[in-house]
């Protein structure tokens, strides 16, 4: 990691599509994507500047789950200072873990529809995503991190069936924001896998994954952090939109 640290980042590009400045660079051999704190745009809803620190706190929840949906990330100084630098993800564009289908063509097996909807020529669509295990641990995740941006352009679908999630700056607020496209399991009990993974985030910020997250977010955020470990375990199950705010992000991709 000190090399990660230390060694120079190079860009050699920037993603034009992100919201926020977005570079593609290189340390030594490594490909990586940096979002300098400068280039973060205000937010009504969010702190300013804190975006990086967000991505770095989803991807301290994602190592202490034990299940690598976050790709390596921390902050560090670049050209155009501190940010968020990422271990760059090549993703199998042969492999799709959540689609806009017609309505008439939603897979019976192996997929789970969100919802149905008009497309622009007034076609009858639905969006549907994998049932897979990668995937209902991702849903796992995000309900802790609070995801409200959960797009179906920041799931990576690599091949051989892990699948990652990107672009974790609008997480962790202490009110309720969750927005995804990973709503197929409404009411589905977790796991026991699942239950464990929720368990171990919550013991651990009694201890050490607590010490990291409080250089990153706040107390309440802290606190509300907490607060949803312990519903989802109490409640044993996969929860349904709540809140005045839409169940989903827009664009959905």
């Amino acid at each position: 990691m000190a090399d990660l640290m230390t060694t120079e980042l190079t860009l050699t590009g920037r993603l034009t599509t992100a919201s926020n400045a977005t570079f593609l660079g290189n340390i030594g051999e490594k490909v990586v994507v940096y979002k300098p704190i400068a280039g973060e745009n205000p937010l009504w809803d969010f702190p300013e500047g804190q975006l990086a620190h967000r991505e770095v706190a989803a991807y301290l929840v994602s190592e202490a789950l034990g299940w690598n949906i976050v790709p390596r990330t921390w902050l560090r100084d670049g050209q155009f200072g501190e940010g968020m630098v990422q271990l760059w993800q090549e993703q199998d564009h042969d492999e799709n873990a959540i689609d806009l289908v017609p309505a008439e063509s939603v897979p019976q097996t192996g997929w789970k529809q969100v919802f149905q909807g008009r497309g622009e020529n007034g076609e009858l669509l639905a969006l549907v995503h994998e049932d897979s295990p990668a995937l209902r641990r991702m849903a796992v995740f995000d309900v802790i991190v609070n995801n409200a941006d959960r797009k179906g352009n920041h799931i990576l679908a690599m091949t051989g069936g892990h699948r990652y999630g990107v672009d974790h700056g609008l997480t962790f607020h202490r009110e309720h924001k969750l927005r995804t496209v990973l709503w197929g399991w409404i009411g589905e009990a977790l796991t026991a896998e699942e239950h464990a993974g929720v368990a171990r985030i919550s013991e651990g910020l009694h201890a050490e994954l607590g010490q990291e997250l409080a250089e990153l977010l706040t107390a309440d955020e802290l606190a509300s952090l907490a607060q949803r470990c312990e519903r989802l375990l109490s409640a044993g199950q996969f929860p349904s939109p709540s809140g005045e705010m839409p169940a989903v992000p827009w664009p959905l991709f």
